[in-house]
């Protein structure tokens, strides 16, 4: 059970993060009249040091925080995919959100479905992409409420029953009133105390585990005779499964609309640059979580069967003093709440822009368009609380790895659309549903595991993908053939891939 200090110091986190969101509209206050840029984005006025707060505290969830311990308690090794994959967002993101963002804020779009409605000028096509970031979301927001009920629980934080209950449904409400009040501005302010509080938790934690454990050497040792020595490292057979999982994920990650959301809220496509490079830095935090995991292996907590999540808070629990302890369930809660909040903020937006604007009110004024996005955000939120309770936890795992895969489908529409306009959209289209069909197919034949059984076990996303693109390949050497028309490109984008040589650096970019 938790002590007085540990819900002292608890409470106290939870507490500052609630006075942060109040002063959100302090946040580069603007004297605009109400629109959906303002509310969603924080009218593009988001600097470095902002969007590398927002932009890693929104990729850095609570789930992940418990997860990839909870892998690397449970299967060793194979659970440090997820470092790499998130090196290999950096370049990407340097690349390709830069360049989104810059086109976004030229055409004032605020959804990668708004890029594609411009880009091949197909509504069915937008209409998918939108459709699709929604309901690869809606579960991701879900396994946040879950990362912070394990966490809680294994802390002796959330009270059993109802009251737990209720305890949830308070630190959603307070969440759900700053951001329908202030938009993006809530958790990007938010995301300050999120950073402070996790790098300053994560290093006491580390060092004390350290310390208690005799070293790195003697926990790894520990951890080998309690998992199985090979346990902690790849076989040969795992090496494609880690490989094209790492990948696979990167290449997904900058595809969710809670990523992009964050990502257009920057002001140019310089601050964007900037804050790929320095992404790396939360990188480090994700590979000492996934090293406490190992560390609660060489501890010996025994975490209940099918519950791997909470091993890492119970090692806190076990080997920290209250104070301490509290920081660390505090900083893990709040790094919850600012993804949560801009995943229902991104998922509105998709819903307004390219759903109700789009298909239902045409006309609708800023305001409206405003007003429309606050209750579907909330919606979501109540929509988040209610999946959570009822359903199993395992289904909304499961539904998160599979949104996963969906999310990756719309890759050749939003990426390669970047540098190429050749594709032709209804040829995209058939790619996006070939895709999402086999990578559906692919998953729950597995029961539910995103890899591939047999030799050559790769990840069913990319696997999905490589079937989208010759589906869209192929496809647009068809319609091309025939004839089809296509719609009208309103960007200034190339359609096709050329080459132009920066003024100031002399280097050769797309």
């Amino acid at each position: 059970m938790a002590g007085t200090a540990m819900t002292a110091t608890f409470l106290a986190v939870i507490g500052g993060a609630s006075l942060l969101a109040v002063t959100a509209r302090r946040l580069r206050p603007s004297d605009r009249l109400p629109s959906l840029e303002g509310w969603a984005l924080a009218d593009r006025s988001l600097g470095p040091v902002w969007t590398w707060l927002l932009l890693g505290g929104t990729i850095f969830t609570a789930y992940t925080f418990t997860a990839v311990p909870g892998l690397a308690y449970g299967n060793g090794g194979a659970a440090f995919f997820a470092v790499p994959y998130t090196v290999i967002v950096c370049p990407i993101a340097f690349v390709l959100l830069s360049r989104l963002g810059e086109v976004a804020r030229r055409h004032g779009y605020i959804t990668a479905a708004d890029f594609v409605r411009g880009r091949y000028g197909s509504p069915p096509l937008a209409l998918v992409v939108a459709l699709t970031g929604i309901l690869a979301t809606m579960p991701y927001l879900a396994l946040q409420l879950l990362g912070i009920r394990a966490v809680l629980t294994a802390g002796g934080v959330y009270p059993r029953g109802a009251t737990g209950d209720l305890v949830m449904v308070a630190l959603f409400a307070g969440l759900a009133v700053a951001t329908y009040r202030h938009g993006l501005r809530a958790p990007t302010v938010i995301s300050a105390l999120k950073a402070v509080a996790v790098f300053v938790s994560l290093t006491a934690v580390t060092w004390l585990v350290l310390e208690r454990l005799g070293g790195p050497g003697p926990v790894f040792d520990g951890a080998a005779e309690r998992l199985g020595a090979p346990a902690l490292l790849l076989t040969p057979g795992q090496q494609p499964a880690y490989a094209t999982l790492a990948l696979g994920s990167a290449l997904a990650l900058l595809m969710y609309p809670h990523v992009l959301t964050a990502g257009f809220a920057a002001d140019g496509p310089r601050t964007l640059r900037k804050v790929a490079v320095a992404l790396p830095a939360w990188t480090g935090l994700l590979a000492l979580f996934g090293f406490l995991g190992i560390a609660a292996l060489a501890a010996g907590v025994r975490a209940p069967e099918g519950g791997a999540e909470t091993a890492v808070p119970m090692l806190v629990d076990r080997l920290m003093p209250g104070p301490l302890a509290g920081l660390v369930f505090g900083a893990i809660t709040v790094g919850a709440l600012v993804p949560a909040a801009v995943m229902s903020i991104a998922a509105a937006t998709s819903f307004v822009r390219n759903v109700y604007v789009e298909y239902v009110h045409p006309t609708a004024t800023p305001k409206r368009q405003v007003r429309v996005a606050k209750a579907v955000s909330l919606t979501a939120k109540v929509g988040a609380v209610a999946f959570v309770f009822g359903l199993r936890d395992q289904d909304a795992v499961n539904l998160q790895l599979l949104g996963g895969v969906w999310i990756l489908q719309i890759f050749p529409a939003v990426a390669v659309g970047l540098f190429t306009g050749r594709l032709h959209p209804r040829a995209l289209l058939a790619g996006w549903g070939a895709g999402m069909l086999a990578g559906t197919f692919l998953v729950v034949r597995e029961g539910f595991s995103t890899i591939g059984a047999g030799p050559f076990r790769i990840y069913a996303g990319l696997v999905a993908l490589l079937l989208n693109l010759t589906v869209a390949l192929a496809g647009t050497a068809v319609l091309e053939r025939l004839g089809v028309p296509r719609g009208t490109d309103l960007t200034d984008l190339p359609s096709r891939l050329t080459l132009r040589r920066r003024p100031e650096t002399g280097a050769n970019t797309p």
